[in-house]
């Protein structure tokens, strides 16, 4: 698999990349580079809503959205050997997810030779009031 996804690194294939991952289509996981970041978007799916009755999303939904913008962030910005795994992920969730495409983004605060630090924002309408963020340790060797 990491074979596949250096090859699909190269030719700047983050879409394929994201649909190597199983849970991905499930949840409708989606990547693409914009403006030379990367962009991790969760298409509104309604096997996503977790409160029916007010129509907002699952919370776990929500924190797969958020390590994945880490993962895809890492693998963006770095020479990788083998896939970053996770450490640990503190979630914040800051307001309700409606029924509708949420969005993601991450910022690489520290890499060391081991451990990389990321820290994760997701919003639905407007980048300046997010709806959660997160605060990931990924392994690196």
């Amino acid at each position: 698999m990491l074979n596949d996804i250096q090859k699909l690194k190269e030719l700047g294939d983050f879409a394929a990349i994201s649909k190597l991952i199983p849970y991905s289509a499930v949840i409708g996981l989606e990547c693409e580079v914009i403006n030379n970041s990367i962009l991790t978007r969760l298409k509104h799916l309604e096997s996503n809503i977790g409160n029916y009755q007010m129509g907002f999303l699952h919370g776990g939904t929500v924190a797969a959205l958020l390590e994945h913008a880490a993962i895809f962030h890492l693998l963006y910005e770095m020479e990788i050997q083998i896939l970053p795994r996770i450490v640990n992920i503190s979630v914040d969730y800051l307001r309700p997810c409606t029924g509708q495409d949420t969005l993601a983004s991450a910022t690489l605060i520290k890499q060391g030779k081991r451990i990389a630090n990321v820290r994760v924002q997701a919003w639905q309408t407007n980048p300046a009031r997010p709806v959660a963020a997160a605060h990931a340790h990924f392994l690196l060797s």
